[in-house]
């Protein structure tokens, strides 16, 4: 297979209930993220072979979530509250593969900017700071 169509993905938020529910975000027309990374340890020293520099990996980051939304006050000002919040909340990214990979993150927001153009659709952009190790699944 050469590829995947995006989509259909879909950013799900956790009502923090148990058994937790998941409710999809509307109008999202793209989803970047999480972007993972990883620390590196210089653990060079002078008996290097030829001079090399050596590393190990060190601790790693989840990274962001950033979401691109059809901005609709009614349906995403509710999200204010999760900027509000200190702790983090569980979210997922849900691909549209036939497996339905999904990624399960605990995420704290950290941005909600929205535009309101003169010439173009009221839009705004979510970003999601990840909080531990995503699930794969």
């Amino acid at each position: 297979m050469a590829g995947i169509d995006g989509f259909g993905t879909q950013f799900k938020r956790g009502d923090g209930a148990g058994p937790e529910v998941f409710t999809a975000l509307a109008n999202i027309t793209n989803i970047s993220g999480p972007g993972l990374s990883r620390e590196t340890i210089d653990v060079t020293t002078h008996g290097s072979p030829d001079q090399w520099m050596e590393f190990i990996g060190g601790l790693k980051d989840g990274g962001e979530v950033s979401l691109d939304v059809n901005y609709d006050p009614a349906n995403h000002d509710s999200l204010i509250g999760d900027f509000d919040d200190d702790a983090p909340r569980n979210y997922q990214v849900v691909f549209p593969d036939d497996d339905t990979t999904t990624w399960a993150i605990k995420a704290v927001m950290t941005g909600f900017e929205p535009e309101a153009p003169y010439d173009d659709k009221l839009a705004a952009t979510l970003t999601f700071k990840v909080s531990g190790k995503p699930t794969i699944s």
